[in-house]
């Protein structure tokens, strides 16, 4: 991509996205670019692979493929949605849902799997982490084992996690669940220097929890992230870039993150609030939330 291709669609996409980010309040990070420059990167170009079938999902804010199920993929509207997650296939088909009984969705905005108590399974988890306004003092971690066989519906009653955080209310649209450590991490999304917060697998057991403030990172507005399946990538998106760290042996996640991002490709989407990689760790895939009258499209980016 070259540079002057690079600006056009800087400038193209900063027009198309001012009324989201007056809707959003978006905090001014002084020292930060709201666009950082391109870098080359071992990640292709996007590919569209379809759009979603279902039209029930519109306001998809959370991606992650299945452990399970070799090519599926899980997803869920945002705040005031039903309680269900959606399964699709890699190419946007509908194949059914799961309804988690008992549970509101208040706000869900991400999904992640990784392990559990249980380590012959693998777990889901459903984040109600938003807070536009940041008037919640509690939020909640819904976990549940993969279903074994794939159905049109699917009814669990979930492990509630309530957490807190230590330095007050937040808005947060970024789950992680890290299958090496087996800790869960919540990104904050409106402060300049966006948070990394973190809980260990054993606070379901107490339910409750107060988060573990980790570190800052240089960017703002964070809206997914996602883990690879051997814990060795790390991804994190906000509406205009795509983060991305390579995790040495035996570090941890904050020491990875500490390291200057690499910047990947990334097609600006009407509201994109949804990043996942592919078990293989050789592909991610994103997608937005239905705006402006566009339907959602699935995209894939694959390493060269």
């Amino acid at each position: 991509m070259n540079t002057m291709t690079t600006y056009f669609f800087k400038v193209v996409f900063i027009l198309f996205t001012i009324p989201l980010l007056i809707s959003e309040k978006i905090p001014q990070a002084k020292i930060l670019p709201l666009v950082p420059d391109y870098q080359d990167s071992l990640f292709s170009s996007p590919k569209a692979v379809g759009k979603l079938q279902k039209k029930e999902i519109d306001e998809a804010s959370g991606l992650v493929f299945s452990r399970t199920h070799k090519g599926i993929l899980y997803t869920h509207n945002d705040s005031g949605g039903n309680p269900y997650v959606y399964i699709l296939d890699s190419l946007g088909e509908d194949r059914g849902k799961i309804i988690l009984s008992g549970v509101n969705n208040r706000d869900w905005e991400d999904i992640a799997i990784g392990p559990g108590p249980d380590p012959k399974l693998n777990y889901i988890y459903v984040g109600e982490i938003g807070d536009n306004n940041a008037v919640h003092r509690q939020i909640k971690i819904f976990r549940f084992p993969e279903p074994k066989d794939l159905k049109k519906e699917t009814v669990v009653k979930p492990e509630i996690l309530t957490l807190i955080y230590p330095d007050g209310p937040k808005d947060a649209e970024t789950l992680m669940v890290d299958p090496v450590s087996h800790d869960i991490f919540i990104l904050s999304k409106r402060d300049s220097l966006n948070i990394l917060y973190r809980a260990p697998q054993s606070a379901f057991e107490s339910k409750k929890f107060e988060l573990e403030k980790i570190m800052e990172l240089p960017f703002t507005m964070s809206v997914a992230g996602d883990i690879s399946s051997d814990g060795s990538q790390i991804l994190v998106k906000n509406y205009f870039t795509v983060f991305y760290w390579k995790r040495h042996k035996n570090e941890s996640i904050a020491e990875a993150m500490s390291r200057k991002a690499q910047i990947l490709p990334y097609k600006p989407e009407p509201q994109g609030e949804a990043i996942a990689f592919h078990p293989s760790g050789k592909t991610y895939y994103t997608i937005s939330e239905k705006r402006f009258n566009i339907d959602p499209v699935l995209y894939r980016y694959d390493k060269k």
